[in-house]
């Protein structure tokens, strides 16, 4: 009885991890939102940022995306890489207010970013495009830089991410794409990717979908509760009755076979 007892738990267990990990996979949908590849960089450097666009629509697809820098916390420089299919549009402007920085007064810099998707061009739903940007050299008066981000889809629907995370509270329904500026290391001017070796990886295209890194996961899941249920079942398998001579009981014997 207790042998077909621990066999019921053990099957229970696996079900309820396999179930979980499909719920999870099933879910993630919801958190695609346009971000900054990669959320670090250091202050004084140049970088490379990906800005990774998933597609959330299930009929539409995104045919323009218009990343806007900040002007407080100005950046001079931002360079594209050929994206086929795609025009990409760097815009500079007047400050506000000019800048001191390391004796140079600055007066302009980046405003925004723009890729325009040619003809026939578009992410699809279920798929993201990474959009590949060299900037630099970022400021050091601040601890982060936030690139709020307009979304346009062929339905003629803008979706705006442009809502900034506050600590301690919930994740805003579009957050926008930040960057975590961390202090120089080396000398401070080396802070970031090199724009060559960043560009010259994968860097996305509308054929590769978020669905399948889902599903993975939901994959990586069941294998890994596949494996916890087979450890039980030899941890069960070493167990020896109390007392006896060594030998498995009937019981024992019987949960070797989920």
């Amino acid at each position: 009885m207790f042998g077909s007892l621990r066999r019921s738990a053990l099957r229970g267990g696996v079900v309820a991890t396999i179930v979980a990990g499909v719920a999870i996979a099933a879910a993630s949908p919801a958190l695609a939102h346009v971000t900054a590849q990669p959320g670090t960089a250091q202050q004084g450097g140049y970088t490379v940022i990906n800005f990774r666009v998933p597609n959330e629509s299930d009929t539409a697809g995104t045919t323009k995306i218009e990343v806007t820098f900040p002007v407080d916390h100005p950046v001079t420089s931002a360079r594209t890489t050929p994206q086929p299919g795609w025009t990409a549009t760097v815009t500079k402007g007047v400050l506000p207010k000019p800048i001191e920085r390391d004796g140079t007064q600055i007066t302009q810099a980046v405003t925004t970013v723009t890729w325009t998707a040619q003809p026939g061009t578009r992410i699809g739903p279920g798929q993201y495009v990474d959009f590949p940007l060299s900037v630099g050299p970022l400021p050091e008066d601040t601890t982060s830089l936030v690139f709020p981000t307009a979304q346009t889809y062929d339905d003629g629907k803008i979706v705006n991410w442009n809502e900034t995370e506050q600590p301690g509270a919930a994740e805003p329904e579009h957050p926008a794409p930040t960057v975590t500026l961390t202090a120089a290391t080396g000398g401070g001017h080396g802070g970031g990717h090199d724009a060559a070796a960043a560009t010259s990886g994968d860097t996305g295209s509308a054929g590769t979908t978020d669905t399948t890194a889902r599903w993975l996961g939901g994959i990586g899941l069941l294998l890994g509760a596949l494996g916890l249920g087979l450890g039980a079942g030899a941890a069960l398998r070493s167990r020896r009755p109390s007392g006896g001579s060594g030998a498995p009981s009937k019981d024992e014997e019987k949960v070797t076979t989920p």
